[in-house]
Parts: structure tokens; sequence; C-alpha cells
């Protein structure tokens, strides 16, 4: 497996127009390019895909990088229509969870298809909550309510603007420390540990 890439900050090119792949959503024309890029504050992404998203990888490569961020794409790093995504994406994860655990301000991104896989491989990096995001919504919410720090996109089923608009949110938003979302966080982490939840009714096993 290839060492992960580090992108310097400052190389950025215009991100390409138009969709990701398999068309566009109905309702968009794909004339309109990629928004102005906001300045988000710097942060270490870490990204991963597999062929379904290999264009957009170097599109949102550039995009990260002239937005100020430190981005390390984990692969694949050329063209394979039978490749896999699982490692590519636990290799992302892994990296987000260990410079959370140093104290690093880092997220995740990774996509393919539909974007379902990308979150289940992910997902399975204790300390990781990947969410799949469609909408501005959901892309908010996974931060506030639930403080995602992995973002899966279907690289089928967006555009490449909606799909940078989406990730440009989520990178931005906050966790809202709200005690009710910080509770059930810390239950989710509990189980991920322990295998139980205190006082919760979880069938744990014996």
């Amino acid at each position: 497996m290839p060492r992960p890439r580090l992108v310097a900050v400052g190389n950025a090119i215009q991100p390409s127009r138009g969709p990701l792949a398999g068309g566009s959503p109905a309702g968009f024309d794909g004339g309109a390019g990629v928004a102005p890029i906001p300045r988000l504050g710097d942060m270490r992404i870490h990204i991963a895909t597999d062929h379904a998203g290999l264009e957009f990888s170097r599109t949102l490569v550039d995009h990260l990088t002239n937005a100020g961020h430190e981005v390390h794409d984990h692969g694949p790093a050329e063209y394979d229509a039978l490749d896999d995504y699982p490692a590519f994406c636990i290799n992302a994860a892994l990296a987000v969870a260990r410079d959370q655990a140093e104290g690093v301000r880092a997220l995740g991104v990774v996509f393919g298809g539909s974007g379902n896989g990308e979150q289940i491989a992910a997902n399975k990096v204790r300390g990781i909550r990947a969410a799949l995001v469609w909408s501005m919504d959901t892309a908010i919410l996974a931060r506030q309510h639930n403080d995602a720090n992995v973002i899966s996109i279907g690289a089928r089923q967006h555009t490449v603007e909606e799909a940078i608009r989406y990730i440009d949110a989520f990178i931005a938003e906050p966790f809202s420390g709200d005690e009710r979302h910080a509770r059930r966080i810390a239950q989710l982490a509990e189980y991920e540990q322990t295998g139980d939840i205190a006082g919760k009714g979880v069938d744990a096993q014996a």
C-alpha cells in the first residue's frame, strides 16, 4: 500500500465542472462552475475513494488545498476498475482517528459510487463516526448533532458543485456541544469500547 500523498498548501487549480460520474441530478443545468471557495480554517483532511471517485478526488485535493487545508490522499493513485475501496477508506479513517487522538484538527472524506460501502468501511475503525451525506442539511447536522469526523459522498449521485458544497459545509460546521448529543455520542463510544451501554438495556454478549 503506497504511503499517503501529502499535498502542499497553495497548489490550486480551478475545479472542473459537471457531474462526478453517471449523470446529473434532475434540475441541475451543469453549466455553473464550483462556487468560490470559502476560507474554512486550516485543518488536516484525509481522503480516500475507489475507481468511481478517482477523477473527483483530484479536483477535491486541489479545492481543499486552495482553501488552506493540509490534504492527505490515501488512494487509489491510479484507475483500476476492479479495485477495492475498504483498505483505502480504512486507512483514511485510521489516520483521522490517530490525528484526533493526538489533538490534531482532522476530518476525513471518503467517496465512491453511492458512498454506502465507503461509510461502512470507515465506521469499522474505532473512534470514527462516518456519515453518509446527500444534502446540505445532512452535511450540517452530521457535524452539529453527531460530531461526525468522516463524511461519505456518493460520487455518482451528485454534481461536482454539489459534492464540494456539502464537503465544505461539513468541514466548516462545528459540533454543537449540546448535552443530549454529547450524551448519545458518549454512549456509542462506550458500546464501541465495552460492548455495552450501562443502564440502557443493551443485549450485551456474556
